[in-house]
């Protein structure tokens, strides 16, 4: 056997000779089966001892390589060009931590939900004439993962870029002066208050439900000769010719579980040490799950995202921000409420 619980033997009967006049024989077939469900053997020839120190080892290290403020492949840095109008930059990988509300100094209360930036950085970079013909693509990783259940093949890419192995990855696609190289850290400080940005995540997925549910239907009465049909959506065709129901006709079905973008949110403060961002409003998905935020696309919200970071934040600039980063018209409770004159 190739490993110690890897395969499992099974024992069964062949019927042999049958026919007119035989006997019947029977003999022993072994069969060998794979129990286990991982696409990659990396402990196959390693002790439980070994097995353990690699689990503990490749954290650290992988944790010394986040730590770092500076792209691990700094030593040939790619140019960088000067903001203008048109240019779409790249977008973080955050996850959703929850909501809260936050008041403005007007009195104003608005509810906000925190997006962290986990170990986000850059995988590998696509040009315009390999990817669409149209504009070059970056590909962004957030969240560090456990490299002994990724194939060879998939580790070969953050090998190139000097990352750690990534949890969830996404495609933005970018203009000619907004490539950034693959290895570079992402920060919350990568938007700034002020600016609006666009949250993209899988909504919640609820199953299969009924019209009321699902789209909002108010029901059939409860009294008044109905039996059985109160939350039924009732007659579905339009009657008569053509005598069948239209496509896209509000039926019951499955509900969410699908992606959803939110457009125009206000982002309302970054922190800058935990980096959070806090965005106006809520967003598709549940507690802790992945969200891809970007630069808004509503032309309505262009003239406040000018002159933003750019290409991103680099931590390793001449540029020093403070923890928390608050837009203007955001109250804050550090400041006095009452000054004497």
């Amino acid at each position: 056997m190739a490993a110690k619980g890897v395969w499992r033997l099974l024992s069964g009967l062949k019927a042999a000779g049958r026919g007119a006049g035989a006997g019947t024989q029977r003999c022993p077939l072994f069969i060998f089966v794979r129990t286990n469900t991982e696409s990659t053997w990396w402990h196959e020839h390693l002790s439980d001892e070994n097995i353990h120190h690699l689990r503990n080892l490749v954290p650290e290290e992988y944790k010394s390589l986040t730590a770092s403020k500076s792209c691990p492949l700094k030593d040939e840095p790619w140019p960088r060009l000067p903001w203008e109008p048109g240019t779409r930059r790249v977008g973080l990988v955050a996850v959703k931590l929850g909501m809260m509300p936050l008041w403005t100094k007007d009195g104003d209360k608005h509810a906000v939900t925190l997006l962290q930036v986990q170990d986000c950085h850059v995988v590998s970079y696509t040009s315009k004439e390999q990817y669409d013909g149209k504009r070059p693509a970056l590909v962004v990783g957030g969240k560090n993962t456990s490299p002994f259940n990724k194939p060879e093949s998939v580790m070969e890419k953050y090998r190139l870029a000097g990352i750690p192995p990534k949890q969830k990855i996404t495609v933005f696609r970018v203009s000619e002066n907004a490539i950034i190289k693959p290895g570079t850290p992402l920060y919350a400080a990568h938007f700034r208050p002020g600016q609006y940005v666009d949250v993209t995540a899988k909504t919640i997925g609820k199953g299969f439900q009924g019209v009321m549910k699902r789209w909002g239907f108010k029901g059939q009465p409860a009294t008044h000769g109905q039996t059985k049909t109160h939350r039924r959506p009732g007659a579905s065709g339009p009657g008569g010719d053509p005598g069948r129901v239209f496509p896209g006709k509000k039926m019951p079905g499955k509900m969410g579980n699908i992606y959803r973008t939110a457009y125009g949110l206000k982002v309302w403060r970054v922190n800058t040490k935990e980096n959070i961002l806090y965005v106006h409003g809520s967003v598709p998905g549940h507690k802790n799950c992945f969200v891809k935020v970007n630069d808004t696309t509503l032309p309505t919200h262009q003239e406040d995202n000018k002159n933003p970071p750019f290409p991103t934040y680099f931590a390793d600039g001449d540029e020093q921000l403070p923890e928390d980063m608050f837009d203007e018209a955001m109250f804050q409770f550090s400041a006095p409420s009452i000054v004497e004159s």
